[in-house]
């Protein structure tokens, strides 16, 4: 699956948790909470077609795209990122993951392929109180495009569910997955040690 394997990151939120900050460009270690989840993307599937559906940037290397009107949330991102998925699968990714790593996408891998790939429409990563956290989440691309040709609501629950995707529990990470507070970002701060820019 990894040679078949693109991703979409939604990067256009209002962030109004964090007061309306740039959050995807909000820095970790060295790196935008971006640069970390691309990166991860490209460390686990160096052939993947990135797209970032939000503000264009100098950095990470990828295709951007807004969807309309921007910041009309996450079906509308989904809705302006997916037409330029080409492979078969797609990583569907929020943009403030800096725990995010190339295990975690090869964990949602290994349970599609131990279940057949032909039997489930995607896999999604569950927190400690078991809720699916859908925007860390590897689908079929067709199955996924057809969901959405299908649907004209705004919530992500209620368009993914029904694929019912396999559940899978989150390990080998923070519980405190994503970065929504600047409460948040300062504990993923105090996580990383200090170290070089990498590639991403």
């Amino acid at each position: 699956m990894t040679e078949n394997l693109d991703a979409v990151v939604l990067a256009g939120g209002a962030a109004t948790r964090m007061g309306g900050a740039d959050k995807p460009g909000l820095t970790v270690a060295g790196r935008t909470l971006l640069e970390h989840v691309v990166g991860a993307v490209r460390a686990h599937a160096p052939h993947a077609d990135v797209t970032v559906v939000g503000p264009e940037r100098d950095r990470p290397r990828a295709r951007y795209v807004r969807e309309d009107p921007p910041g009309g949330g996450p079906v509308p991102a989904l809705r302006a990122g997916l037409p330029h998925v080409s492979a078969a699968w797609v990583a569907l990714l929020a943009a403030d993951l800096p725990h995010l790593a190339p295990n975690h996408l090869a964990a949602l891998e290994a349970v599609l392929r131990d279940r057949g790939e032909g039997q489930h429409d995607g896999a999604v990563f569950v927190d400690s109180t078991d809720r699916e956290q859908w925007l860390t989440g590897l689908w079929n691309t067709e199955a996924l495009r057809t969901a959405l040709d299908a649907y004209t609501g705004r919530s992500l629950h209620r368009l993914l569910s029904p694929l019912d995707p396999v559940r899978v529990p989150l390990t080998d990470a923070p519980e405190e997955f994503d970065v929504d507070t600047p409460e948040a970002l300062e504990r993923a701060r105090a996580a990383w040690p200090p170290k070089e820019r990498g590639p991403a």
